[in-house]
């Protein structure tokens, strides 16, 4: 019996038995037992949930139908759940409701709560305002450790995390100063706050910044956190490093879809109904059917030379796929070049200046093979390419060494052009890549075979 089935089977018997058997488990696990469940009896399973359980499980990123098990419970008892939710989490909820719902629950949050979450809901989710939580500890400077320390046990337990103290300007309220829960406890009692720890700057975000970048900085310096300011330097909450992680799980998923050429699945595969997930593939292949019909067009253009050379034709496949396969390989490396901060907008040319001998040596080395293969079967017997094999052989080497070369330059270019443009470089997805390289590979290698081969088959 799997987990979910077991919840609700529990649920409608002995509460104690119910009690004892959620108690053992982890909130992340009842969180992704109830993504098999209807929402309806996932929200049954919540509201019969410990408080601070239900919570929890509420607050997981695995429970990706959490909208719908919101609406599906009593405002009364959705309401003090989502109240308690952690900043970050509950804006992504209200991102996703549309306005009857918010205005539904909004009643039910505390006032200071429903002003962190409109501060969270002005910045889009894939920054750091976004991703941030405005639950932190902070002191004034004039604090000494003691006065943090108690202020710790106090109120630590409602906060999100406990990663470090952020340490105020008494007269404006900007950061001045991080101090690590390490360096306090360590640290002499009647210390100040701004003296214990490192005299650097502190390294700040801003609510705008990508949430990669994000990410990056947090690798970069090995941050458990890192404080979101605004431009006076007041911290308006922390970005920490799980809810960096979470968020690029998400987008690496979403980017992997694209770069399959569909639209990103927002539920998981298992649980998407047969109509979305044709919406969601349907209008990609349908922009690449129309793309690769160009190619069909590049072939009728050179229907007659075709026609009179049909030895060409054996090696269209081979031709237009290693020129695909190159592109993708480029587009692949640019991207991520391009996600870890290798490469930025204006590093293009240097990226087309790499690529142009790779692309050549690359389309040399292939181009040695094909002549290489063709000589091999002629000598054996295997095939008879005519008695202008050499010219055949020598046609398809230098088709392959233009092909290659265009489609790595291609392939490493796209991702800046969308960049360029304001789009996500991942839509630059193979299947788009290969469809591009496939019409001027078609282009190339008959304009090849019409310079080599004229006055003999052409």
């Amino acid at each position: 019996m799997t987990v979910a089935p077991e919840l609700l089977y529990l649920l409608t018997g002995d509460p104690a038995e119910f009690a004892e058997v959620v108690a053992g488990m982890q909130p992340a696990d009842v969180a992704d037992a109830l993504r098999s469940l209807t929402p309806e009896a996932a929200a049954r399973v919540v509201a019969a949930l410990p408080f601070d359980l239900a919570v929890l499980v509420l607050d997981a990123p695995e429970l990706e139908n959490r909208r719908e098990i919101v609406r599906a419970m009593d405002p009364r008892i959705s309401g003090p759940l989502v109240d308690a939710m952690s900043g970050d989490q509950q804006a992504e909820l209200f991102r996703e409701m549309p306005e009857p719902e918010r205005a539904r629950l909004l009643p039910a949050l505390h006032p200071k709560g429903r002003e962190s979450l409109q501060l969270l809901l002005k910045y889009p989710p894939e920054s750091a305002g976004g991703i941030m939580t405005t639950e932190f500890l902070s002191v004034p400077a004039t604090w000494n450790v003691e006065q943090a320390l108690q202020l710790i046990r106090r109120v630590g337990g409602a906060k999100e995390t406990v990663y470090a103290v952020y340490v105020l300007d008494p007269e404006n309220g900007s950061l001045r100063h991080v101090v690590s829960l390490r360096e306090l406890i360590l640290s002499d009692r009647a210390r100040r706050v701004d003296q214990v720890g490192s005299t650097r700057d502190p390294l700040t975000v801003t609510p705008w910044m990508d949430r990669e970048e994000v990410a990056r900085l947090i690798s970069k310096y090995d941050l458990l956190a890192v404080p979101v300011v605004d431009p006076n330097g007041r911290v308006l909450g922390i970005v920490t490093v799980d809810d960096v992680i979470d968020a690029l799980v998400a987008e690496t998923t979403e980017d992997v879809q694209k770069f399959g050429g569909m639209a990103a699945l927002d539920e998981p595969y298992m649980e998407i109904g047969l109509p979305r997930m044709l919406r969601k593939r349907a209008g990609w292949l349908a922009a690449l059917f129309v793309g690769e019909m160009l190619t069909a067009t590049a072939m009728g253009h050179y229907e007659h030379e075709i026609e009179r050379a049909v030895v060409l034709a054996l090696f269209v496949p081979l031709i237009i796929s290693s020129g695909g396969n190159s592109g993708s390989q480029a587009t692949s490396l640019i991207i991520r070049a391009m996600a870890l901060g290798e490469v930025r907008l204006r590093d293009w040319w240097r990226v087309a200046v790499r690529e142009l001998p790779s692309g050549l040596c690359l389309g040399a080395f292939l181009g040695v093979i094909g002549v290489g293969r063709i000589y091999l079967w002629q000598e054996l017997g295997w095939y008879d390419y005519g008695p202008h094999y050499p010219l055949v052989a020598l046609t398809v080497g230098v088709a392959l060494v233009g092909v290659v070369t265009f489609g790595s330059l291609a392939g490493s270019m796209l991702p800046f052009v969308l960049r360029r443009l304001g789009f996500d470089p991942a839509s630059a997805s193979a299947p788009f890549v290969a469809t591009l390289v496939d019409v001027t590979g078609l282009v190339i290698f008959f304009s090849v075979g019409l310079l080599i081969l004229r006055g003999t088959l052409l």
